[in-house]
């Protein structure tokens, strides 16, 4: 989840709101929200919240709108149980018991009680009707945002480049691996996805763990490549796709490769657009990195 995560936080009446992103929706900290009525026990107003019996009746309709997996007839006791005075429900107890995905519970030093933005509306509401105003303009401000926006594009590009990675993993599969063993099956992946390391960075992924390991602890050599390669990368795995499918060997798809990467780091070098893009890429790095030094 980490690296298909975006972190960002508004400011909603001098209290700073966590907001995070994950697979195109936006989560909004309700231990956040919730500080604003109660700052030393913020879990407190959550789970207040969560024994009303129509904010279980709305969290259970929203799932049934949203999630395919949600536990029904979990649900139903929840909501039997609703309103009476013996009647507790945490965020973690909603989500292991009805599988729901409106609500995550993160823990950890950043952890902590996120939903999804209808949901933390909803309680923002229940907190301060004035309060919810606020959330809303500012979230709304947050959407507009430029650099939040292409944030939200860097992030896809990254994805693109491991969503060409299984294109060209699935044309290995389909034009070479049909002939080898369950072995040389295995083999042939790693081999494949190193002509292009070769082709493009002049190493294999093992040499480039062993020359940086502690790096190689968090990441691999296109974890940690500039936006130019990257491009590069995604062009030279639909490449090899093809050549692949037209029955070119190894040895010859190495050198076509090759020649094309040098080719395209010459050609784009110098591009206008994605020195901005990597210039643009370089402030959100500084700013994520002076935040975390802030939360230290």
């Amino acid at each position: 989840m980490k690296k298909d995560l975006i972190k960002t936080e508004l400011i909603v009446k001098n209290n700073k709101v966590n907001v995070i992103r994950i697979n195109g929706n936006n989560y909004i900290s309700l231990t956040d929200l919730a500080r604003y009525v109660n700052p030393e026990e913020p879990k407190i107003p959550i789970q207040t919240w969560m024994r009303n019996k129509n904010v279980v009746s709305f969290l259970g309709l929203w799932e049934q709108m949203h999630n395919s997996n949600f536990k029904g007839i979990e649900f139903e006791t929840f909501e039997n149980e609703a309103g009476k005075n013996s009647f507790y429900l945490s965020p973690q107890k909603w989500i292991s018991t009805t599988n729901a995905i409106g609500i995550i519970s993160k823990s950890g030093n950043n952890g902590g009680t996120y939903a999804h933005s209808d949901i933390a509306f909803e309680f923002a509401s229940w907190l301060s009707p004035e309060f919810k105003l606020y959330l809303i303009q500012e979230f709304e401000r947050l959407k507009k945002n430029e650099a939040y926006q292409n944030q939200i594009e860097w992030h896809a590009n990254r994805m693109l480049s491991k969503v060409n990675y299984l294109i060209h993993t699935d044309s290995i599969k389909k034009n070479i691996i049909p002939n080898l063993s369950d072995k040389q099956k295995n083999f042939v992946y790693a081999e494949e996805a190193d002509v292009l390391n070769v082709a493009l960075f002049g190493m294999t992924a093992k040499e480039w763990r062993d020359k940086n390991p502690d790096l190689s602890k968090d990441g691999n050599i296109r974890d940690y490549t500039d936006l130019l390669h990257l491009i590069i990368l995604s062009n030279l795995e639909t490449k090899n796709a093809d050549l692949i499918a037209n029955g070119i060997s190894q040895k010859e798809r190495l050198i076509i490769l090759n020649q094309s990467a040098k080719a395209q780091v010459e050609l784009l070098k110098n591009n206008k657009n994605i020195k901005e893009l990597e210039s643009l890429q370089n402030d959100i790095n500084r700013k994520a990195l002076t935040e975390g030094n802030k939360g230290d």
